[in-house]
């Protein structure tokens, strides 16, 4: 299988940073079906596990980490932005009425670098991270059960964040692609060429340019925040699953395409458990294209 890549502006990684890496590699292995490599070597400060099907980064679907001092508050699930240059990417948060809370830096050894980051804050106070890729492109199994499915960037202030996220990473926002889709326009081409030559005809029933969305923009009260979702086999079971755990289901919500449950995990970052479940007419169209 091909690696998968992120072009300028598309979502590319995930991480939690969490006091208790042990607890949450048990929470989050019991849940998803989650292997774990220790990334660090023995006694350097702090932990970076990476999670994945098999031990390796060719299925790699995103890490567990300690806290940075000094950076982000509470315990919460971070999202990486892929940025072909970083230092002018970092240089334009500001402009745009951004912080960057850590300059670029490099991130593993010298000549094996997994990439290049700086963190970051919009200004409506959302924070996230800019990430150039080395070794590490990115995830590597996503929208399957267990793996990352999709973030939305939650904001009291849709057209602010669109100011500032349109010219920092080129989103786009197509109307007839439904509220809240930001899109950068050739992403679906760019994964025909790659990891997903079938996209376009499994899409044939969709709005144009559906296949180029990379996040959701939704409006909300309160900070302005990132919610990164999971994609599950069977909602209601994962939620039971992440319960027994110790996780605390917020609210649940059933939507044209999906299941959902918004969780808090064991230690206090938000989630959502999310299961495709589209209307019978897209299965029955979808089920007579396979058959031409």
């Amino acid at each position: 299988m091909s690696q998968h890549t992120y072009p300028h502006g598309v979502p590319s990684w995930i991480d939690l940073e969490v006091a208790d890496v042990d607890a949450a590699l048990a929470f989050y292995g019991a849940l998803f079906g989650w292997r774990f490599t220790e990334k660090l070597p023995p006694g350097a400060p702090g932990r970076y596990a990476v999670a994945s099907w098999d031990g390796t980064d060719a299925t790699a679907i995103a890490a567990v980490a300690t806290p940075d001092p000094g950076y982000d508050g509470e315990p919460a699930w971070h999202t990486y932005l892929a940025v072909d240059d970083l230092e002018a990417a970092a240089a334009r948060v500001a402009e745009l009425g951004g912080v960057v809370s850590s300059p670029p830096q490099q991130v593993g050894p010298p000549g094996q670098a997994a990439g290049w980051m700086a963190r970051i804050v919009d200004p409506e106070g959302a924070p996230s991270r800019l990430w150039r890729a080395g070794t590490r492109a990115g995830a590597q199994r996503v929208n399957e059960p267990g793996t990352w499915n999709f973030s939305n960037l939650l904001t009291p202030d849709v057209d602010a964040a669109l100011r500032f996220y349109g010219p920092l990473l080129g989103w786009e926002r197509s109307d007839d692609l439904g509220a809240g889709m930001a899109r950068v326009p050739g992403y679906g081409d760019h994964l025909a060429r790659t990891v997903d030559p079938g996209i376009h005809e499994r899409q044939e029933f969709v709005p144009p340019g559906f296949s180029d969305v990379v996040a959701g923009v939704l409006p909300a009260d309160g900070p302005a925040r990132w919610s990164v979702v999971f994609a599950v086999a069977d909602r209601d079971a994962a939620a039971e699953a992440a319960e027994r755990g110790g996780a605390v289901v917020h609210a649940t919500e059933d939507t044209e395409w999906t299941r959902e449950a918004t969780i808090r995990d064991p230690f206090g970052a938000d989630l959502v458990l999310s299961q495709f479940a589209p209307p019978p007419e897209f299965v029955a169209a979808e089920a007579e294209a396979g058959k031409s």
